[in-house]
């Protein structure tokens, strides 16, 4: 299987050690959007797309990556997040770049979201929140997940 991570991680490095940590399990490089053509994609039997959230959203240059991608015929794909708050029921963050993923070919297999420090805007006034994650119950959890993607696409 081979496999690659997409990842922008700009604040405190939490989303970048989620991929890191997925990269390990699935035997797949992590790049940033910046780092890699979309045609090099192609290759790729998993392909995973994280980020942390902002205002709900997954970050710009993420989403601009993959609204930039051209349609066509894909493997499978997976989303990860970290984020401050969870993924609420009635408008989760997951689903538009879920949507976006399958317009663009790919088959999305699984999602994935942890806590996360978070110092954005109002937070940064108290010294931000969730400062002790992800923890090691969210890194074991990832690794869970990276764990079923690899058995699911091998499969």
């Amino acid at each position: 299987m081979q496999a690659i991570i997409v990842c922008t991680s700009v604040s405190h490095g939490n989303t970048k050690r989620i991929a890191d940590l997925m990269g390990n399990v699935l035997d797949a490089r992590v790049v940033s959007p910046d780092r890699i053509d979309a045609t090099d994609l192609a290759g790729y039997d998993l392909v995973g797309f994280g980020s942390g959230i902002f205002l709900g959203s997954f970050h710009a240059q993420l989403r601009e990556f993959v609204e930039a991608l051209p349609q066509e015929q894909r493997g499978k794909a997976f989303i990860f997040a970290t984020s401050g708050f969870p993924e609420a029921r009635f408008q989760r963050f997951s689903r538009p770049m879920a949507e976006l993923l399958g317009q663009k070919g790919f088959e999305v297999t699984g999602t994935f979201s942890c806590r996360a420090f978070d110092t954005y805007a109002p937070f940064k006034l108290v010294g931000g929140i969730r400062k002790d994650r992800p923890n090691g119950a969210d890194l074991a959890a990832a690794r869970a997940f990276a764990e079923r993607l690899r058995t699911q696409v091998v499969a």
